[in-house]
């Protein structure tokens, strides 16, 4: 595969080098933006607390890893998967203050080696972080994040290089930190449960009276089925040939371009429910399930408990992550599902005056709590019926593995997997 500019690109790399011993020089692209503060009214101190893992809970698969010959310092990790039909790579970065002038020069040189040290890549992800703040995944967001499919790396190359041609805009697979989002919060890192109504706290008859409404409408969800009172558990009864097939906690810049090819090659439509800042750091991921014809749904912002917060810090979740959404698709953000399938009646009042059904489930086969393939696969399986509502998580690597058959499952069973938009309420 030809490496467009590569020489160019490692003299910059090198350069970055500790033997290097030269200051890099910031004539190649203006320096990143810092994070600002947080808007006005934004909480900066976390209010969310991390949940202990579920019960039961299994170590993640091994993800196998590549190292560049030479080492590239700012590479952090390069790991790769496949979905048993094309291969990605993501590769993080973590710079100093001092390496961020270079930050994409130095992106897109790691896009060609990996590309190079491993040829029948599909795809290199990359997601290039503060060194200082760097937490993972869920932590603090990157500086900058780009998707670089195969036939994209010149395209890149040259938007990193400033040598993209005038007219032609800046490359669409990339984000730049603009520094001005919500503050950061920690996510709560346990997976959903049984759908529950939380007591908020509050006294009086008035509130016991709402959470005895909320009661009644969801248990009639579950009965009934349809929309009920703000609440979609499962299609109206009587509904035959559909199912919803949903996946929580969207996008990941390892597994989403797995899944949704995946998708692509069986036909099948799902809903995704977007963690609002995975969305902005990753837009580009979200417009793909827009364009191939998923429904794009609310997962809060920042992946947290809700029954905890006040009101209002509840609703500007669910706020923040509809306006990204409908920012990046161009379209009403229709459904919400609360992280850990906890809310109360004022957080289910939220989501309905912003215009938000909310759903739950009827099939969750515990794909985060990794419980190897061959029991996944007989859950999904076992709990498959019209009219349900499946939960998986788009970051669980045993999902990339039994989710092609599963596919092949639902459609001899002659069920329709479809959005939640699809089915009959």
């Amino acid at each position: 595969m030809p490496l467009p500019s590569v020489h160019a690109l490692l003299l910059c790399a090198l350069l970055l080098s500790p033997a290097a011993g030269a200051a890099p020089s910031r004539s190649l692209q203006a320096p990143l933006p810092v994070p600002a503060a947080a808007p006005t009214g934004v909480p900066s101190i976390p209010p969310g607390q991390v949940q202990p893992v579920a019960p039961g809970t299994r170590p993640a698969p091994t993800i196998p890893t590549l190292t560049l010959t030479p080492a590239v310092p700012q590479v952090y990790r390069v790991e790769y998967l496949s979905n048993g039909f094309i291969e990605v790579a993501h590769a993080v970065l973590t710079l100093t203050p001092a390496e961020r002038p270079l930050a994409r020069t130095l992106a897109a040189t790691v896009a060609a080696r990996v590309f190079a040290a491993r040829p029948g890549l599909a795809e290199v992800d990359l997601s290039v972080y503060d060194k200082g703040s760097y937490a993972g995944f869920g932590g603090p967001l990157p500086l900058l994040t780009a998707s670089v499919p195969q036939a994209r790396l010149g395209a890149m190359t040259a938007w990193a290089l400033g040598q993209d041609k005038p007219g032609q805009g800046s490359y669409e697979r990339a984000w730049v930190n603009p520094g001005n989002l919500p503050a950061y919060r920690e996510p709560d890192r346990v997976r959903e449960v049984t759908p529950t109504l939380v007591s908020p706290g509050a006294q009086g008859t008035g509130s016991q009276v709402k959470q005895n409404a909320a009661q009644i409408a969801q248990t009639t969800a579950r009965i009934r089925g349809g929309l009920q009172g703000g609440f979609l558990y499962r299609a109206r009864r009587g509904t035959e040939g559909v199912a919803a097939l949903t996946f929580d906690d969207a996008p990941h810049p390892m597994y989403e371009p797995l899944l949704l090819d995946l998708l692509r090659r069986a036909g099948a439509r799902a809903t995704f429910f977007v963690i609002g800042r995975n969305a902005a750091a990753y837009p580009y991921f979200v417009r793909d399930m827009a364009a191939q014809g998923h429904e794009v749904a609310n997962h809060t912002y920042h992946h947290v408990r809700l029954p905890p917060l006040p009101t209002a810090e509840a609703t500007d979740e669910m706020r923040w992550a509809n306006e990204v959404l409908q920012g990046l698709t161009g379209k009403p953000v229709r459904y919400f599902r609360p992280p850990g399938g906890e809310y109360t009646p004022a957080t289910l009042a939220a989501a309905q005056a912003l215009g938000l059904t909310t759903v739950f489930w009827t099939d969750d086969p515990g794909d985060f709590q990794n419980p190897g393939d061959v029991l996944l696969e007989a859950r999904l399986r076992r709990n498959l019926r019209p009219g349900g509502i499946v939960l998986l998580h788009d970051n669980a690597p045993q999902t990339l593995d039994v989710l092609r058959e599963f596919l092949r499952v639902a459609r001899r069973s002659g069920i329709n997997l479809t959005t939640v938009g699809g089915l009959p309420k």
